[in-house]
């Protein structure tokens, strides 16, 4: 099956003369089932849709080139938030776009989704806009935006579209366009799960739903409207549940946006139909003379097997956009797929990857989620693991065992990170003993994310002594097996709740484990995460109790530096860490130190004893070289 159209004389070639739905994306067209745009094109021509794909637009031409869609226009930002692929956690201007031709950045704007949908409705009137991807998903309601410094209200209302999808998007896209193809108008779609619409709130009859608190009240810069926002923020996060969860509504002046229930996930029988369309698994040809689409080369050769995450850490959004209940593909599906993947001529028997949102998730937590969904009041995993929690790696393990005997297939890895405290709860080690010997490519990848248990706490994660266990035994199997293997963790600076004794704390690990990460994770605070609620009110939505953010760009350079204090250039923020922390014990040349300390000026002596760490030079004089006689 070829590539779907992207240029009128695409269409023309297939003998349309209008198509059903135009897509707008922020991405170069990648025909991948790891690119959102691939499968919601792909699953709407499974059902007999013609969907043309508009990467990029850059100008009116570009938005009129196939015409007014017959049923309407869907709209995306791209696999990941315009504002994340334009600007470092520093807000510093990225130099590349790995989803566009050649890498180059700049060719999808600033909130791509409010700009091409803000074109389209200037360009064609009335015509029916349906939002959604990640961009417009984590955006739903009013949310802090971390670039603007301010709370926008939600993207539905600021992108003037009709419609939002959230979440994972197949089933209720079908949904949406058997009714605009049976005749009905996109606001009369008011009753699709997984889907936000305004409606004028003298029209609005509420029923039974939560309310969150009004875009003007979490929108106030002061301590109230703080407070207001973390309130709203515990709401949205509780709801999103699709067996338990209500119809969430917040009013935005004479607007009210209404949040249907999550739609429910995929069973692996409609997982299985998904992954199996015709992809063509690769980036449009026209991109092969600007150098390709970089984003294809981590997943050309990779699986995804399962979505959701019941590990729902604070500072990821995956839990809040494919939720917390896990979906898994059958064993005969994800064998399908690794078939056509070693028939590509580039292949060279290696499976980069077998994995999703978490790698060694194949079902729910445990039994009572499927019934009355996942726990309003607690995490399944953290700070410590719920009782309830069924851990059992038997059918992953008997899923990889399969993969690594298909012909042509010379190793199985798993790189997409793997639960360590969920492999370390399980009693029986098969699978732990299998990843280490077929499945590491030489490091593994990990996310203790920080020694702290208190920042650890405030991120949703374990104890650290729980990754320190699975540390142990990690390096005790690798030896077993002959192997020369490491660990790679990854870890966080300047998460809320994490101090400079916090971050000075990491650094001395770093130090003890003789590690020297070149790249350091400084926290990022994106749209729908509780985490990003936490920098900006100074409150945990939980309990509303205030929590420690550091937010200057001093205090951020300097817990960043720490996680890299081997490095020259960050020796004046490291000295100057630690001496706001009054842990001079640390600047010196001794075993335990971090950094050295200032050389003193020319023509100038620290007077013996001092605290800073260099000794008084050794001489005939000196009482450190005197000879006992």
């Amino acid at each position: 099956m070829p590539f779907l159209p992207i240029t009128k004389a695409d269409m023309e070639q297939r003998g349309w003369e209008q198509p059903d739905f135009v897509l707008v994306t922020g991405d170069a067209y990648v025909d991948h089932p790891s690119f959102g745009t691939a499968i919601i094109s792909r699953v709407l021509e499974s059902h007999g849709y013609r969907v043309c794909i508009l990467p990029q637009p850059q100008c009116d031409g570009d938005y009129q080139r196939f015409g007014t869609p017959r049923l309407a226009f869907l709209v995306n930002g791209g696999n990941i938030d315009p504002m994340v692929a334009h600007y470092t956690a520093a807000k510093r201007k990225r130099s590349q776009d790995a989803y566009s031709p050649g890498g180059q950045a700049g060719l999808r704007p600033d909130r791509a989704t409010i700009v091409y949908s803000r074109a389209i409705r200037r360009l064609f009137g009335d015509v029916p806009i349906a939002i959604g991807g990640l961009e417009a998903s984590l955006r739903r309601f009013a949310h802090y935006d971390y670039w603007d410094d301010a709370v926008r209200p939600s993207i539905l209302l600021d992108a003037r579209a009709d419609l939002l999808m959230y979440g994972m998007g197949e089933r209720h896209i079908v949904e949406i366009a058997q009714r605009l193809n049976e005749g009905e108008p996109i606001t009369a779609l008011t009753d699709v799960r997984g889907t936000c619409y305004a409606v004028d709130a003298a029209d609005y009859l509420p029923g039974a739903c939560a309310e969150c608190p009004s875009y003007e009240l979490v929108s106030a810069p002061t301590d109230s409207g703080k407070r207001q926002y973390a309130v709203s923020t515990r709401i949205q996060q509780e709801e999103h549940d699709p067996i338990r969860g209500k119809t969430v509504i917040q009013r935005h002046g004479d607007k009210i946006l209404v949040q249907n229930p999550p739609s429910q996930p995929l069973s692996t029988e409609e997982m299985d139909a998904v992954y199996g369309l015709p992809y063509m698994r690769d980036y449009h040809p026209s991109y092969e003379p600007l150098g390709g689409v970089p984003g294809i080369e981590e997943v050309k050769f990779s699986v995804i097997h399962n979505r959701g995450c019941f590990g729902a850490c604070n500072f990821c959004a995956l839990a809040y956009h494919q939720g917390r209940q896990i979906s898994s593909r059958s064993h005969e599906s994800v064998v399908d797929e690794v078939h056509k993947i070693v028939q590509m001529p580039d292949f060279k028997g290696y499976i980069h990857d077998v994995g999703g949102p978490t790698a060694d998730f194949r079902a729910p937590a445990c039994d009572a989620q499927l019934k009355r969904g996942a726990c309003k009041d607690k995490k399944c995993l953290a700070p410590e693991m719920c009782p309830a929690v069924k851990v059992s790696h038997d059918d992953y393990l008997t899923l990889l065992r399969r993969l690594r005997q298909i012909p042509g297939v010379k190793k199985v890895f798993i790189r997409s990170g793997i639960r360590f405290d969920y492999v370390i709860a399980d009693r029986d080690e098969r699978f732990f003993k299998e990843l280490i010997r077929h499945h590491v490519s030489g490091q593994l990848k990990v996310a203790p994310e920080h020694v702290s248990d208190r920042v650890l706490k405030y991120m949703g994660k374990p104890s650290f002594k729980v990754y320190e266990k699975f540390r142990s035994r990690f390096y005790e199997l690798t030896k077993s097996e002959g192997k020369k293997q490491y660990l790679v963790p990854y870890l966080m600076s300047s998460h809320p709740g994490s101090t400079v004794n916090d971050a000075i704390q990491l650094a001395q690990f770093l130090k003890k484990e003789g590690l020297h990460p070149e790249q350091v994770q400084d926290f990022y605070p994106t749209p729908g995460t509780v985490s990003t609620c936490m920098f900006y009110t100074g409150l945990d939505p939980y309990t509303l109790n205030p929590v420690y953010v550091p937010r200057t760009p001093q205090d951020k350079a300097e817990q960043r530096a720490l996680l890299q204090y081997y490095r020259p250039e960050n020796r004046q923020l490291v000295l100057a860490a630690l001496k706001k922390a009054g842990r001079y014990d640390l600047i010196g040349t001794g075993p335990g130190c971090l950094v050295a300390p200032d050389r003193p000026a020319p023509g100038t002596r620290p007077p013996v004893g001092s605290r800073t760490g260099i000794r008084p030079a050794k001489n005939k004089f000196s009482r450190y070289s005197r000879k006992k006689k």
